[in-house]
């Protein structure tokens, strides 16, 4: 497009509504991560994952045991216990996963990364890196800034604690 959008429709927002910094912002980061969306789609997409089955399989890389129980994975990647169900059920079928009790608590299942995984993990690292995860025309420190500025929304409407 010739013109922004955003600011197109911040300036009649002003005009007609009242202060826009705050559409500008979220209509900006709405976009964005439409963008971004887009970008690691499609450097995953060759390595038949979604970002969500990438996530699980990079949580499981940093695991200390390359494994961890399904509530755990739930947890950390802040999904509902059917999300995680789905994830590793599609990460099993490919090969990439396996499901194993938990050795001392029957109650627990175990999800552990194979060697296949952790092939496919690396490649599609390889692939969201070469992408620089969709931020594209951003410095380091500007990701850094973006970062902070995002964690400080995300602290707020308690998404974390610390």
């Amino acid at each position: 497009m010739p013109f922004d959008p955003i600011e197109r429709a911040a300036e009649l927002w002003a005009e007609r509504v009242g202060p826009a910094e705050t559409m500008a912002a979220v209509t900006s980061v709405m976009r964005v991560q439409q963008i971004v969306q887009s970008a690691v789609d499609g450097a995953l997409r060759p390595h038949k994952l979604t970002f969500a089955r990438y996530e699980a399989l990079v949580l499981l890389t940093f695991s200390r045991q390359g494994s961890l129980p399904m509530r755990v994975m739930g947890e950390r990647l802040q999904l509902h216990p059917t999300s995680v169900t789905n994830i590793v059920d599609r990460l099993e079928a490919d090969g990439l996963v396996v499901r194993a009790p938990h050795p001392t608590d029957r109650r627990t299942t175990l999800v552990a990364i194979t060697d296949d995984g952790r092939t496919r993990m690396k490649a599609a690292t390889e692939a969201v890196t070469d992408a620089n995860f969709g931020l594209a025309g951003l410095t380091s420190r500007q990701t850094e800034q973006l970062t902070e500025l995002l964690s400080k929304v995300r602290k707020a409407t308690g998404d974390f604690e610390s």
